[in-house]
């Protein structure tokens, strides 16, 4: 056989374990609460970067907030990744929060990678467009939803959007390293189970996120992104 058919094989076995990489498994999903717990927690890490201001101004104007405190990125050669998280809507205008609408996020990378690592990802939706795809059953940020990684410090950095016209910004922390993050291709869908679970009962992504809010258990969040607001004056 001809060296044409054995890279082909080759290619179809990496694409396979890339995709086994991101396959969701059943019972190792994380609860409502947990995702919350999660949440808290790196939006606390992130609150301690020096660097946040500029992610901190961004929230305040933001039309919603996507939070993955796990997201897991391994292959070789082509990878994977999957990551467990919830998205709040906000209204800017009077600051109020609505939700949250649990989500999984799925991708698969190419290029020079091996091992794995986890990071902690949170996107902050700027607009209309970039909210309108999170109203929905799933989103891929990619095409006309742009996504860039997001600018840090108190000033814009060279190198990230610097007139702030993308839908959706990005960070990451990983290792207590925080950065703005290029992240596209991946796809964002609704955890119909976690929301069952949360809500007790089947609603659509558009019916969660015009509910406030105001339950007990996410307001623990709400109070730690406030904090991290503050950090934008």
């Amino acid at each position: 056989m001809n060296k044409r058919f054995w890279q082909s094989v080759l290619a179809m076995i990496l694409i396979a374990f890339g995709f086994t990489l991101i396959a969701p498994q059943k019972g190792f999903s994380a609860t409502p609460q947990e995702r919350i717990d999660g949440s808290i927690q790196l939006i606390r890490e992130m609150i301690d970067q020096k660097d946040s201001p500029r992610m901190a101004a961004l929230i305040e104007d933001a039309k919603g907030v996507a939070i993955f405190p796990s997201v897991i990125k391994a292959g070789f050669i082509i990878g994977g990744q999957r990551g467990e998280g919830l998205f709040l809507r906000k209204d800017p205008t009077t600051g109020r929060w609505y939700g949250p609408n649990f989500v999984n996020i799925t991708g698969l990378s190419y290029g020079l990678q091996i091992g794995a690592q986890s990071i902690g990802l949170v996107l902050v939706v700027t607009n209309e467009n970039g909210l309108r795809g999170f109203m929905g059953d799933n989103v891929k940020l990619s095409g006309d939803l742009s996504v860039a990684a997001g600018p840090v410090g108190r000033q814009v950095e060279a190198g990230t959007d610097s007139r702030l016209k993308a839908s959706i910004y990005s960070y990451s922390i990983s290792k207590g390293a925080f950065a703005g993050l290029t992240i596209g291709g991946a796809v964002i869908d609704v955890d119909e189970n976690a929301n069952a679970i949360y809500w007790g009962a089947s609603m659509s992504a558009k019916a969660i996120l015009g509910r406030p809010a105001t339950d007990t258990r996410i307001k623990p969040l709400l109070r730690e992104i406030a904090i991290l607001e503050k950090k934008a004056h």
